[in-house]
């Protein structure tokens, strides 16, 4: 089952994904890093989200 906290980490990997990508073409590293954050706390909040479901499951 999804939530809307693991809607909202994919959302922001896609997010850090477009972002890193501007950022790239036209050759700015901050928004490449920028978008690299947005990729990786997106991950760590599906990531959190997912175990959570699971413990909760569990119980």
């Amino acid at each position: 089952m999804v939530n809307k906290d693991q809607v909202a980490g994919v959302a922001k990997q896609a997010k850090g994904s477009v972002k890193q990508a501007a950022g790239k073409a036209t050759g700015n590293r901050r928004s490449e890093a920028e978008g690299n954050v947005d990729k990786a706390t997106g991950k760590i909040q599906k990531a959190y989200d997912d175990v959570k479901d699971k413990v909760k499951k569990a119980l």
